[in-house]
């Protein structure tokens, strides 16, 4: 949640958002209606744009394109444009206007997104959106909207894979697959009780208040159904290219990246049977569709031209390869929601592509923590967790030294799980996951590390929605890791001073989907046979269900940004001796990897058992199901510490693997480090953190936490890191 009583600065993306809304009063003249000779006046509120209509030169020499009923001489009378008069009334201001979108896999659930942030940002009312997933976009979005918490909306999922029967018969071409033609089931997936719904594709991006679009149901006559802006290409005219053949459709059809549906019409004229009949009917003289469901929404409503509200054009401004779209608007401000409907997307050819890709670009980067705003004056259900969590963050005091850290605790994250395709691991017994987390300034070590490790990883980002970009843009241009796809990556959104270490942590250890994990950190290089090594081991020593244990993994360090990697064990010691690489942290806090052993671990043929002792923090090997890390430690100090605690705590025997090793490479120390090593303060709060962990120990495991009372009460020293 965003931080009480402090004001947050404005990011790049938001004052480039600003500036570019500012532009929509600078680009272009005509703001509204072209003028006419009737009378009409240019710019009177409320006035729409014709779509596909290019301005008519005094002469009247340019002819008007043809009006959907066929007839050639159709002029400014055109249906798909309004009469520059008043503007349909908007929804009563906490009226619920529903929202159903498709949507499968990684790369559609981060289009969702951006075009959540885009309605977000304008819209005034609360919203209920209507998902129908598949399992990997239903686990992605539902922990973003759980960890998003933004206020006045309600979110439903609907399974895909029950409604995949009633389209898979239908052969598409389309890129989008099954998923493509599901809109057309919508009327009978979604609730009985629903009357109205506006379903959007994925690639759009809105530009205005959703609420103004939902007011056009207020144009539909008694027996029309559907709204749709016309197809804003020659597709359906047929004379694209040779032998180019079309489903059927009224003049150039409608396009179905947006649509407002009149469910319960839809429901009493029986479309289920009227769209099934018409494919069939279809599909007697044509191989597939080319465009999924528009294709059979336009055989529809050219057999039935009564169900149809042609909308105003600047509702979904068509980026296609073919587009005629810079006809239907003059200005910025005419803008209203712009549809990526070529399969380049982006990359796309377009006039004023630029200014478009500029405005996608904006909220795709946009901090999704500035739309957790309220809706006031309309009162609705708080997300969960959210009124306890508003409680709790106003008895904080911030005159408290520490206020940052028990502020920090207290933040919700938005998390992105599986931010990049990913496929999961088969199951395997004894497979072992490496689990760790880092932030923008560690990317560089992910290549490495996918070397050294071919087994699975669950990795948590801890990123701006920029940064996120950023990194995938990383991922894409690298082809060791592209080819990777037993790599889960999880993006934690940046919220807060301070790093929330074990949070981030339990984010990948949670994503884990073998029966193990390695826990380790993104600045160590495992051993190359070290994946290989853990999990002959592991079945080796009978863990699980017949012995609970940690498997720990003797830590080094070089101080060299470039050496020479240790294919074995001999080769390791052999850098030891000559002092290439030291055991890790022996010159600055050896208490942490001093239980270890070294010495016994030079001479050992077998694992050995070794005893917790104070401030021990080694990298360990647990079942997945292990105890989580303790959220309350963020920034520096103590993160690793106190889940070996809690481990020993819990009976684990810590088994050192004689053959194993990792090694940490050198680095520039992180902001919470020199925080830790200048800051009196800082320490002081972590010595707070401390006691308490002591005290909820204490209450969880009663005079066994006695034990490690010394060991919490010991003073930190600013040489620690």
């Amino acid at each position: 949640m965003l931080p009480r009583g402090r004001p947050r600065a404005m990011g790049a993306a938001a004052l480039l958002l600003l500036l570019l809304l500012l532009g929509f009063l600078l680009f272009g003249g005509d703001l509204g209606c072209e003028r006419r000779k009737q009378g009409g006046r240019a710019g009177a509120p409320g006035c729409f744009p014709g779509p596909l209509m290019p301005r008519v030169p005094p002469d009247g020499r340019l002819r008007r394109a043809a009006a959907l009923d066929g007839d050639p001489g159709a002029g400014p009378g055109d249906h798909n444009r309004s009469d520059c008069g008043p503007p349909p009334p908007r929804p009563s201001k906490c009226e619920l206007l529903h929202v159903a979108i498709v949507c499968a896999g990684h790369n559609s659930s981060r289009d969702v997104i951006t075009l959540v942030k885009s309605m977000l940002f304008y819209r005034k009312n609360p919203l209920h959106l209507h998902l129908v997933t598949d399992a990997v976009a239903r686990n992605i979005l539902e922990m973003l909207f759980h960890t998003w918490m933004v206020p006045a909306v309600r979110v439903s999922f609907y399974n895909a894979e029950e409604l995949k029967s009633q389209v898979s018969w239908i052969p598409n071409k389309h890129y989008s697959g099954l998923y493509g033609l599901m809109k057309l089931v919508l009327p009978s997936a979604l609730p009985a009780e629903l009357a109205h719904v506006i379903v959007l594709d994925t690639d759009v991006t809105f530009a205005s208040d959703i609420s103004e679009l939902w007011a056009l149901f207020a144009h539909f006559s008694d027996t029309q159904a559907i709204g749709l802006v016309e197809n804003q290409s020659d597709w359906y005219l047929g004379n694209l290219w040779k032998n180019h053949r079309p489903w059927p459709a009224l003049g150039r059809g409608f396009n179905t990246g947006v649509i407002l549906l009149r469910l319960d019409r839809l429901r009493q004229a029986g479309w289920e049977q009227m769209w099934r009949l018409t494919a069939r009917r279809e599909l007697l003289t044509l191989p597939a569709t080319s465009l999924a469901d528009q294709d059979i929404f336009n055989a529809v409503i050219k057999e039935h031209p009564g169900l149809v509200q042609p909308l105003p054009c600047v509702w979904n401004v068509q980026l296609s390869d073919h587009t005629l779209a810079e006809r239907c608007y003059s200005a910025a401000s005419d803008l209203k929601v712009i549809h990526w409907n070529s399969p380049k997307k982006l990359q796309v050819k377009n006039k004023h592509v630029e200014f478009f890709r500029n405005f996608y670009l904006t909220f795709l980067e946009y901090d999704g923590n500035l739309l957790r705003r309220e809706l006031f004056g309309c009162p609705s259900q708080p997300p969960p967790g959210a009124e306890q969590l508003q409680q709790a963050l106003a008895q904080l005091d911030e005159e408290d030294p520490c206020f940052e850290f028990r502020q920090q605790q207290l933040t919700v994250h938005r998390v992105h799980v599986t931010f990049l395709p990913h496929e999961p691991p088969p199951p395997r017994p004894h497979d072992v996951t490496l689990v760790a987390q880092l932030s923008m300034d560690r990317l560089q070590m992910l290549e490495a590390l996918c070397r050294h490790w071919p087994g699975p990883m669950s990795l948590a980002l801890y990123l701006t929605d920029a940064e996120a970009q950023q990194f995938l843009h990383f991922i894409e241009s690298s082809p060791v890791l592209a080819a990777r796809q037993d790599v889960a990556y999880h993006v934690v959104y940046r919220e807060g001073p301070l790093y929330p270490v074990n949070q981030l942590r339990n984010v990948a250890l949670a994503q884990a989907l073998t029966p193990y994990v390695f826990l380790s950190d993104i600045d160590f290089l495992p051993a190359y046979s070290l994946y290989d090594y853990l999990r002959a081991s592991i079945e080796q020593l009978g863990l699980g269900s017949q012995r609970k244990a940690a498997l720990v993994v003797p830590a080094f360090e070089t101080l060299h940004y470039r050496f020479s990697f240790p294919h074995s064990k001999v080769e390791l010691l052999a850098l030891l001796d000559v002092g290439a690489l030291y055991t890790f942290r022996y010159h600055e806090w050896p208490r942490g990897h001093a239980p270890t052993d070294y010495a016994r671990w030079r001479e050992a043929q077998a694992p050995y058992r070794v005893q917790w002792a104070a401030d021990y923090e080694p990298y360990v090997v647990v079942p997945r199901d292990c105890p989580r890390y303790d959220p309350r430690f963020v920034g520096f100090g103590w993160n690793k510490v106190a889940h070996i605690v809690e481990l020993d705590a819990q009976e684990y025997e810590l088994l050192v693997l004689p053959e194993a090793f990792t090694i940490h490479l050198p680095h520039a120390p992180s902001l919470d480090i020199s925080r830790f090593r200048s800051s009196p303060t800082y320490r002081d709060c972590l010595q707070a953190l401390k006691d308490e962990f002591h005290q909820d120990l204490s209450r969880h495991h009663g005079a066994a936490a006695l034990k490690y009372l010394p060991a919490l009460q010991q003073p930190q020293s600013p040489a620690r890191g």
